[in-house]
């Protein structure tokens, strides 16, 4: 897996805010957060699910699959996250 040279979402990122859960649930086991890795891995934990992503890169954006655990059961599904104008990333996020 190569990464673009110029790949602007490599990092980590705070999650502070989902359209279906609260501050209160996104953070109930610890900082909720998505990491951007630079070889095609990463982890995302938020609520009581934490997960590795499989990373593929464009400039402004990655997209990802994921498999993890969520209350001791074993998840999966598929995400993407993009790179806004203000500076932020938006996560897209499914099961």
């Amino acid at each position: 897996m190569s990464v673009p040279a110029n790949c602007q979402i490599i990092g980590r990122w705070r999650i502070i805010e989902a359209d279906i859960w609260d501050r209160d649930y996104l953070d109930l086991c610890g900082p909720a957060a998505i990491t951007i890795g630079e070889e095609g891995h990463g982890e995302i934990a938020f609520g009581a699910m934490e997960a590795g992503l499989d990373v593929e890169y464009s400039r402004l954006s990655v997209a990802f699959s994921w498999i993890g655990s969520d209350e001791g059961d074993e998840v999966s599904g598929e995400g993407y996250a993009e790179l806004l104008d203000d500076g932020s990333i938006e996560i897209e996020f499914a099961y």
